[in-house]
């Protein structure tokens, strides 16, 4: 298997993601080459960014959800944490601009430099109405009308 970096992030992020990263612009650089892909992203108000968590610890498989002692011990594929087999990361970003091959995109949570390997457009297809969520999820991240 191969993935392809078609770009990278840049912003002001380099050893923690701020609490308010939601708040915050960040900027998607594209690579030359997939101009031609961005044809018609600027007609979208949010996208789906895939990026690939290049400084995550690739040997955990157990956390504490959010780093929190108090929530339980849970495998990594039962949360959103950044260190996993794979570090992919999935986030929906409020297309702000297209300037060119630069995205200005608000609410990534990803590091400067942190390589870029896909963005879809965003749609509401694949929400889901009545979803389970363990007890540790914050009430804040269940309501779909608050995200």
């Amino acid at each position: 298997m191969k993935l392809t970096r078609v770009g990278e992030v840049s912003n002001s992020f380099l050893d923690e993601i701020p609490d308010d990263y939601k708040e915050r612009l960040s900027e998607i650089h594209i690579h030359e080459k997939y101009t031609d892909s961005l044809l018609g992203i600027e007609d979208h108000s949010h996208i789906v960014v895939l990026c690939w968590f290049h400084k995550g610890d690739r040997s955990i498989q157990r956390v504490h959800p959010m780093m929190d002692d108090n929530n339980p011990l849970v495998g990594v594929f039962g949360t959103r944490s950044p260190v996993r087999p794979n570090p992919l990361s999935i986030t929906v970003c409020e297309l702000v601009e297209r300037k060119g091959n630069v995205l200005v995109v608000k609410g990534l949570d990803a590091y400067n430099g942190t390589p870029v390997i896909d963005i879809k457009s965003y749609t509401t297809k694949y929400v889901v109405d009545s979803p389970v969520f363990p007890d540790w999820i914050p009430d804040r991240w269940r309501d779909k009308n608050d995200r």
